[in-house]
């Protein structure tokens, strides 16, 4: 739910920076906060998590009304990065924990894990108009790749599932803050040339 709350956020302030309608703010929420998980639920046969409960939307709702009311539009850009850095951390390893429970081999958990991590910031930033993050070179798919292997691994060696999860999601939120904070970022092909 946590993780839910924040990336929710993250949608919100995509609409506050394009200086967006309440709805839009409810809907950049929304997708943002639940879209991940709900790619993953349909690839592995889970029932979609939010479908049968009102308390997630409330929370995207709740988040994005949040954010109309603190007037986000006078945040500043890293406000959303950071947010969104907590949000991916967390899916990563969320969603690489809920493909291991329905059986999905450890390689297709990573995948899992990276797509849920990721996939509904890349709705967010294609409906605000602005470079989807895999368009773009800093590190961040590469840090919910982190934080979901380190958990799957770790799950593997018998460390406790909080333990590695706990380890992941750092693991992913600092390699992403590094990011942030360094602008470290991978080459583009043809960067030696």
């Amino acid at each position: 739910m946590a993780a839910v709350a924040v990336f929710a956020v993250s949608g919100a302030l995509a609409a506050a920076r394009a200086k967006q309608t309440i709805v839009t703010f409810a809907f950049f929420a929304a997708i943002t906060g639940i879209g991940g998980g709900t790619l993953r639920d349909l690839l592995i046969g889970a029932p979609v998590f939010w479908v049968g409960r009102s308390d997630y939307i409330g929370v995207c709702l709740a988040a994005a009304g949040a954010v109309w009311l603190l007037r986000a539009d006078r945040w500043q850009l890293p406000a959303l990065l950071w947010f969104d850095a907590v949000g991916m951390a967390a899916y990563a390893v969320i969603g690489a924990a809920k493909a291991e429970t329905f059986g999905v081999p450890p390689l297709a958990c990573i995948v899992m894990g990276v797509l849920t991590a990721s996939f509904g910031g890349i709705i967010r930033d294609v409906l605000a108009g602005e470079p989807s993050i895999l368009m773009r070179r800093e590190i961040y798919v590469s840090a919910a790749a982190l934080g979901a292997t380190t958990y799957v691994v770790l799950v593997a060696l018998g460390v406790d599932r909080t333990a590695a999860g706990v380890i992941g999601a750092a693991a992913g939120f600092g390699l992403r803050a590094l990011a942030i904070g360094k602008g470290v970022a991978l080459p583009g092909y043809g960067d030696e040339d």
